[in-house]
Parts: structure tokens; sequence; C-alpha cells
């Protein structure tokens, strides 16, 4: 496929067909990033708390950053006159875009969706706006991200009413179409998102209609929501085969525990973002192999130990878990960029070792040893539900 996106699967899935997990090289105009990867999530064009430096630091490779929010504040006219969205924000390497229409559709009673666009109110201001799959696109090329995704209506896959999930796809499938012709840069690639709910019948028709557009990569969107893992898993079941000779890269929204992450790579998607493993990290909570620490408890008030043994973080290298401990009853804030850190580090690294599993040949054998790593982050998970 033409354009700002090449993708190249450089150890496929075993023959045996004991894993669909593989291990690709996602190259983008700011750089390549080895899948499966992470990407840590910059909603106001930061990763809360964090400084660039730390990003690199833990293994980020690429960031996502959100179009809703910077449509509102500062704006995209105002980032491209500053010189687009990577100088804003200091970091040289890959950005992705999101396109606006997660954040547009959880707004509720704020909406108000049609076949052409979203209209809602500003959750600051409460000013109204009107979004489009042309609005969403000019936005995103203003920024100048290396990712841009098309316009799509994503709604809970498990609780939304059978009719409207249809309705949603088959306005995502129109949505895609716009994006594409709105689209101009030829420095910036543009992914497709697959819609359909938990329906087995709407995601072939999905995933058929979106593979079969001119996009850069394929987003499998509508989950990380309300459903359960095992109807997650039973939904990548029915898309990836149908993606089996697919050139492009693949990538779910919004999934963020690691033991999540570890199921899907084994069912071959490539790409993740979620805003978890920050999210619980400013509340305390901190992830470690087989288990999760909640450092408001009183019993890490004494405690000398790092957060994990052997970690290469900046909290482990340096600070104690009594420590930590302190400054979050304190309310220092160094305690979120602490915090922030490891759990990124934690997920950052995990994924790193899954990938030496697939190059080695070695992940389905290692599964047992990595759901063992990563048993216990999955009940945070709720934590982020509504945001």
């Amino acid at each position: 496929m033409p354009g700002a996106a090449r993708f190249e699967v450089i150890v496929p899935p075993p023959a045996d067909g004991a894993t669909r997990a593989r291990l690709g090289r996602l190259d983008l105009p700011h750089g390549s990033v080895e899948t499966p990867a992470f990407m840590p999530v910059g909603t106001n064009a930061t990763v809360k708390a964090l400084h660039p430096d730390d990003l690199e630091e833990a293994g980020a490779r690429i960031v996502l950053a959100n179009t809703y929010h910077l449509y509102l504040r500062p704006g995209h006219e105002r980032i491209a006159r500053l010189g687009g969205l990577h100088r804003f924000m200091g970091w040289e390497r890959p950005i992705l875009t999101d396109s606006g229409g997660f954040q547009v559709v959880s707004l509720g009673p704020l909406n108000v969706v049609d076949d052409d666009g979203a209209t809602f109110r500003s959750h600051h201001d409460g000013s109204p706006h009107r979004l489009t799959p042309e609005l969403s696109i000019a936005i995103q090329e203003a920024l100048g991200a290396d990712v841009a995704v098309a316009f799509d209506q994503p709604v809970p896959p498990a609780s939304t009413d059978p009719r409207d999930v249809a309705v949603a796809a088959e306005r995502t499938h129109r949505w895609a179409e716009r994006s594409l012709a709105a689209h101009r840069r030829d420095d910036q690639a543009l992914f497709g998102v697959i819609q359909g709910g938990l329906d087995p019948g709407l995601r072939r028709r999905s995933t058929s209609f979106i593979a079969g557009l001119p996009f850069d990569g394929l987003n499998i969107g509508g989950l990380a929501g309300d459903e359960t893992p095992a109807e997650r898993a039973a939904v990548l079941d029915v898309v990836v085969p149908l993606l089996d000779g697919d050139p492009r890269v693949r990538y779910l929204m919004g999934l963020g525990s690691p033991l999540d992450l570890l199921d899907a790579v084994d069912r071959g998607v490539d790409l993740f973002d979620s805003v978890l493993p920050a999210r619980v990290a400013r509340n305390a909570q901190l992830w470690i192999p087989g288990g999760r620490l909640n450092l408001r408890n009183e019993r890490f008030r004494d405690d000398p130990r790092p957060i994990q043994d052997g970690c290469r973080c900046l909290a482990c290298r340096r600070f104690s878990r009594a420590y930590l401990a302190h400054l979050f009853r304190a309310g220092e804030l160094l305690a979120y960029r602490l915090a922030t850190c490891h759990n990124l580090t934690f997920t950052l690294d995990f994924m790193a070792g899954i990938r030496a599993a697939v190059r080695a040949g070695t992940f389905p054998q290692r599964l047992p040893e990595l759901r063992s790593h990563a048993s216990q982050q999955r009940r945070d998970e709720a934590a982020v539900q509504s945001g």
C-alpha cells in the first residue's frame, strides 16, 4: 500500500497455528516502531506528569495524542502556527492522533450524532461544536502527526442495542470513505476503523469493507469498552483471520492491561494504546510481576524496598516504596511522575519481552509464564471504563 506508513512482518506466526502472534516493524516519517507495541496516551499533547525524556527512557517509541481535546484547547490552528505537534510537545518520535470520535460519542447527552457528523458541547465551557469526517481530518492534518485515524462512531458493544450497533457500523463505513476523500497529506498515514460490536456478521462485513479501502493501517475499534475478555477474544477470532495476507498493521484501540495485551497479541494484533497504566499510577496503583501494590496501604510507609527489584525505571533506581507512599500522602506531584514512569516501564518492558519471545519462536511455550507475570493488572481496567 502506498503512503506514509510501511509495515513489514519480520517473524510471521508459526505454520502450526499455535499462535497468531507476529513480529513486525512499522516505518513512519519520524521513526520506526517494532511491533507488537504499546502507545502511551498523551491526551493533551503530554503524557500526564512526564517529560518526553521520561517516555524515551521508559521505552516508548510512539505516543497517541487526542484530536478532540487538542481541537478544543489550545486549537489545531494554533499548534500548526507553532510548527506542528512534534515541535509543540517536544517529541521527535512518531505520533498517532485518534479521530476524536470516541470522545464525541461518549459525551452522552452533550452530543447528537447524525449521518453527516456529530454536534456536541465542549466539556470545558459548554460551547457548541460540529465535528465531521472532513473536519476531523483537517484537524489531524494541521496537527501533523505521523498517523491520522478516520472518523468513526464507536459504541459500547455489550450494552448497545444491536440495531444501533449496525447503524453505527454502516455510518463508520460512509465516514471512512469521506475521511479518505478529505485526506491530502502524503507525509501522513491514514488508518481506517473496523466496527460492528460483538456481532460476528457485522464484524465480518465491517472488516471486509474497511480492508477493501486504501488505508495505511487497520484499526479494530469498538472494543476495550464494556465487553468481557471472552467477548473481545471472540471478536478478534472473527476479524483477524479475515486479514490473513493483508499487508497492513493491525491496531486495537484502548487496550491497556498487560494480560489483555498478551491475549490480543496471541490473537494477531500488533498495536495498542490506553490511558490505563498512567491513570492507575496516579491512583497509587503500581504494577509488579504477578501483582500490584496500592501505595496508600499502611504497610508501605516503612517499606525500604524499591517498587520492583531489578526494575530499570526512575522510581525503582533511586527511591523506596516508603518514599513514594509518603509522596502520595503528602500530595506531592513527584508521586505522579515516579509512579507513571514505573507503570509505563513495566508495560513497555512486558511488550519487549513478548517481542523477544516471538522473535525466538518460543512465544507459545512462554504463554503460561507471561500470563503469570501479567495476572493481576486486569482488575485495574474497571478504573478507566468511564474515561
